[in-house]
């Protein structure tokens, strides 16, 4: 039998960069923190129902326990340091639940809306949004109507984000958060772009030399 769920599908913004610059053990210490943090966040019933890699589905019977769950994860995992900014997607609609698992159109429409979101942001459906008693406008910003494969007419998504990420550094070889700068490593000649370690530093500057010989 279908139910309505509230959904939640959260992933982290550059985890295969990470992975191919820092290795295998520094990503699986990087999920297990991830997973720490969400715990941690979680409001009311909301728990994670399901875990595919670096992707979370996160559902609760209330959009506004998931909502207060979002901004937590959001909020808390900026304030992390040499870590991935998240990013995903929050929608309402009808499931089945069968041994455990969910299935039907609501979580793939979750999950296409949840590829589309910026880093540091989650986009969320105007049902989800209809479905909360108390609307978050200041935090909602209207990114327009998009359209998705196999899904009939167009869907109106609005971000919800942490107006803070604006301001920290991201490594720009392996994507993580670099938020203390005294303990990141510095570029040699720019004051804008910090490393998380030496190796990340080395790359860019490989990758910077390749560029100028193929240009």
């Amino acid at each position: 039998m279908e139910e309505d769920i509230c959904i939640l599908i959260s992933d982290l913004s550059g985890y295969t960069a990470l992975t191919e610059t820092h290795g295998a053990v520094s990503a699986a210490d990087l999920i297990d923190r991830y997973i720490a943090i969400v715990k941690d966040c979680l409001v009311g019933d909301t728990h994670i129902q399901e875990r595919t890699g670096d992707e979370l589905m996160i559902v609760s019977t209330s959009a506004d326990f998931l909502l207060a769950t979002a901004m937590n994860i959001i909020n808390t995992t900026s304030k992390e340091h040499n870590f991935l900014l998240v990013h995903g997607g929050l929608h309402y609609g009808k499931v089945l639940k069968r041994h455990d698992s969910y299935f039907g159109s609501a979580i793939n429409l979750t999950s296409r809306i949840a590829a589309k979101a910026n880093p540091g942001t989650y986009w969320c459906s105007v049902e989800f949004i209809e479905s909360l008693s108390d609307k978050p406008q200041s935090n909602l910003k209207s990114m327009g109507k998009h359209s998705f494969k196999n899904i009939t007419g167009l869907v109106e998504l609005y971000e919800l984000s942490n107006e803070n990420i604006n301001s920290v550094f991201i490594d720009s070889v392996c994507r993580m958060l670099i938020l203390d700068t005294n303990q990141a490593i510095k570029h040699p000649t720019r004051n804008d772009i910090y490393f998380c370690s030496s190796n990340c530093l080395d790359i860019y500057l490989r990758n910077q030399l390749s560029n100028m010989e193929v240009n």
